[in-house]
């Protein structure tokens, strides 16, 4: 199983980008998938998730209102929209994904360890 995360790039402060995330390999039914970054220096933080099953979604407070994370199931493709984007936005994005159901969705798919796939990063440059 493979996680082919895209769509990183550099955007004037302000901007837009969509992310993108694809499951290759030996395909599973997802039940959460997720979006983590990590800034030069800083550890990796949470950003986003989606439960697959019914879009109940959870997002960290410094992107709220700011980014959108969807799911597309024919395309098996997890989405983040970026926008109104902030030079403290810069970092690479990881995409996540897990076909294991966790109990307590809103409190556990901020955690990387609730995730057993991982791609490998895109990097998102917010610009002043």
């Amino acid at each position: 199983v493979q996680l082919q995360a895209s769509g990183g790039g550099l955007v004037q402060a302000g901007g837009s980008l969509r992310l993108s995330c694809t499951t290759s390999g030996r395909t599973f039914s997802s039940y959460a998938s997720g979006w983590f970054r990590q800034a030069p220096g800083k550890e990796r933080e949470f950003v986003s998730a989606i439960r697959w099953s019914d879009s109940n979604t959870n997002y960290a407070g410094s992107v709220k209102g700011r980014f959108t994370i969807s799911r597309d199931y024919a395309k098996n493709t997890v989405y983040l929209q970026m926008n109104n984007l902030k030079p403290e936005d810069t970092a690479v994005y990881y995409c996540a994904a897990t076909p294991k159901i966790f109990p307590n969705f809103s409190g556990r798919c901020n955690y990387g360890s609730s995730y057993d796939y991982w791609g490998q990063g895109t990097l998102v440059t917010v610009s002043r």
